[in-house]
């Protein structure tokens, strides 16, 4: 919707369109309605789930703009689908969208996208950014760390040809290399990772209602601009009884390298029994500090950023900044505590064999809080074994990789309250490698616009929790919650607890099966999935393609089952097709699961596709208190099978009555 510059007219229809939405709409001091939402939802509809990190967000869409808003698409390798809620705005030079704040705000932080240069490597344009027409910022934006294309592990070459032309692709539904004559594939081929963010202290609080104005100025790039999160960033936290690395040598103007005297204020803090304080400033480390037994504190990681370069390491390998715990083989780190400080990286490919995190090795009885965490390869990579991490309250965005990935033997540890925007890969892992993670709780997070594979995913483990998180707009090969036998991961025992978690707008097409996911799904790959897993709780809220999947691949489905899963006081509001789509053999049990919106037959139950006169392989049974999404005649096994059903869009999600 185009809003002509500076009219009253395109306010009021900004709210009878935020309205008409079903959002919440707040009055700030009088001014026009302002529209703040929750991963492009109305804050009453996630009530009590996910982060909460003290900003405001607001979907550029809602905006009055002289731009154009654009959307409501969720195909892989498009601008829309990795928008959050799938719309943004795009201004070109001389247009602008204007947020109008919620609540007084001294910081922002927008999330936008630009082209990449011709042959790869990113464009910086500037953003004009204005409060109440005046107090002018110019923000360099970037996309160095933008646009990956082609196969896994993707290329930041646009013209490059197939990666692996000996793989079997979907777009042209052959594998090139064995195909006569060769298809050809368009350029830039699966073009992804599209947008980033960057945050700015405006100088001074302003009150709620102020209007800050982003403006594309003349000769710029143009610009897609999806959301602004405004907040107020408390003064700079000050530590006066602590190793200042200052003393030790480190430079706060990024001019110099920072590591050694980083270093050097650790080993004297480890022996004084100090904690080490980072006062407000740009430090530049190229590599890990390494930390153990030791305290490191922050301004606050609006003010204290720790910034580096991906350096060259002799085989080919790199590394980079990060702060890393000494490898579980040497016997690890212990009573680490971060907080308070950002970490920029400088990651711009995916080499799955690089130490290029932001927090990495393996840490007990530790924390890591409040911090920001960058362009880097994956914010929290931590190999076990190891126990008794917390990471809480920490903003992790527009990483190559993870979000924060708990690999091998991680126990008893807390995942709470962290903001997870635009990863490449899973926004948050548990993988049971070799060893179970067990005892670990997965609580109260936001997890958005994860680029490639799902949302939250449990590869294998033992009693875990994932409970009360937010889950919005995973692109593609992936979903919202995931619960997979793969991986080479050690098999699921005990119990795996899914409570209480909202999902929206989940569920991808799967490009080798060229079949929808559910917002939640389960995949017996490599061995059976037969722990107790209780599903209860949960909201599944405008799932794409069905809200739960049962699947096996094609080559072992006669091998390996999905049994023991239990849904209970589940809410499903719309449906692209199913609510329950089964292609496995298995069972699940389901009660008082309410659903409406559903876009096809409500349960697709496949099996493993034998269609034998006994009906389907997998069983449903039917605990009372379902509504009629779940008809006598399809319990338990009756075969409903349509392999790819046709997708109704349903509706937008609203309040359960």
């Amino acid at each position: 919707m185009h809003f002509p510059r500076s009219s009253a007219t395109a306010l009021a229809a900004a709210v009878c369109l935020a309205a008409a939405a079903g959002g919440s709409v707040a009055h700030a001091q009088g001014g026009p309605a302002v529209k703040v939402t929750r991963a492009a939802l109305d804050p009453s509809l996630v009530t009590g789930r996910g982060a909460d990190l003290g900003f405001q967000e607001q979907e550029a869409e809602n905006a009055p703009t002289t731009g154009t808003a654009f959307g409501a698409n969720r195909e892989a390798y498009s601008l829309a689908a990795e928008a959050s809620g799938r719309n943004a705005v795009r201004l070109q030079p001389g247009q602008y969208v204007e947020f109008t704040l919620p609540k007084a705000a001294n910081a922002i932080t927008v999330r936008y996208s630009l082209p990449d240069a011709p042959a790869g490597g990113g464009i910086t344009s500037p953003l004009d950014v204005s409060v109440d027409g005046k107090q002018r910022h110019t923000m360099t934006l970037t996309s160095q760390y933008s646009w990956l294309y082609n196969q896994y592990p993707f290329t930041n070459d646009p013209g490059a040809d197939l990666l692996h032309p000996d793989w079997w692709i979907t777009e042209c539904g052959c594998v090139p290399a064995a195909t006569t004559p060769a298809p050809v594939v368009s350029k830039p081929f699966r073009p992804g990772h599209a947008f980033d963010e960057q945050r700015l202290l405006l100088g001074r609080s302003y009150p709620a209602g102020a209007k800050v104005r982003l403006s594309v100025p003349a000769g710029a790039a143009a610009t897609v601009v999806d959301l602004l999160d405004s907040q107020t960033v408390a003064p700079p936290h000050v530590e006066l009884l602590a190793a200042n690395v200052l003393v030790f040598g480190a430079d706060p103007t990024g001019r110099r390298d920072s590591a050694d005297a980083i270093d050097r204020a650790i080993a004297f803090a480890r022996q004084k029994h100090l904690k080490v304080y980072i006062p407000p400033g740009t430090y530049q480390v190229n590599r890990h500090i390494v930390v153990d037994d030791v305290t490191v504190v922050g301004a606050g990681s609006w003010y204290t950023v720790i910034k580096g370069h991906q350096t060259d390491l002799p085989g080919g390998a790199h590394t980079g900044v990060g702060f890393y715990g000494k490898e579980a083989a040497d016997g690890g780190s212990r009573n680490v505590h971060l907080s308070g400080f950002a970490i920029e990286g400088d990651v711009r490919e995916r080499i799955d064999t690089d130490q290029v995190n932001g927090v990495g090795g393996a840490l007990s009885d530790s924390s890591v809080e409040g911090l920001y965490i960058h362009h880097t390869k994956v914010g929290l990579w931590l190999d076990g074994p190891m126990h008794n991490l917390r990471i809480t309250g920490n903003q992790i965005a527009d990483q190559i990789a993870d979000g924060i990935n708990f690999h091998t033997a991680v126990t008893d540890s807390v995942i709470s309250n962290n903001f997870i925007r635009n990863t490449g890969d899973d926004g948050i892992a548990l993988w049971s490698e070799k060893a179970q993670d067990a005892g670990n709780v997965i609580d109260h997070n936001t997890v958005q616009t994860p680029t490639l594979a799902n949302g939250i995913a449990i590869y294998g483990g033992a009693d875990n929790t994932v409970s009360n998180n937010l889950i919005a707009d995973p692109i593609r090969e992936g979903s919202a919650l995931h619960v997979g036998s793969r991986f080479g991961a050690e098999a699921f025992a005990g119990q795996l607890r899914i409570t209480d978690n909202t999902t929206v707008r989940a569920g991808t097409f799967e490009l080798n099966w060229r079949v929808g996911l559910g917002a939640i799904w389960f995949y017996a790959l490599e061995k059976d999935i037969k722990a107790d897993i209780q599903v209860t709780g949960d909201n599944f809220l405008d799932s794409t393609y069905n809200a739960a999947m049962f699947v096996s691949d094609w080559p072992v489905k006669d091998l390996y089952s999905i049994t023991n899963v239990h849904f209970k006081d589940v809410k499903v509001d719309g449906t692209g097709t199913s609510v329950v789509s089964a292609r496995a053999a298995g069972s699940a049990t389901f009660e008082n699961v309410q659903a409406r919106n559903v876009g096809a037959v409500s349960v697709n139950n496949c099996g493993t596709f034998h269609f034998t006169p006994d009906g389907s392989e997998f069983r449903l049974a039917d605990q009372g208190g379902n509504s009629s999404w779940l008809a006598p005649w399809e319990v338990p096994n009756t075969i409903t099978c349509d392999d790819r059903p046709p997708v109704t869009p349903p509706p937008a999600p609203g309040p359960w009555q």
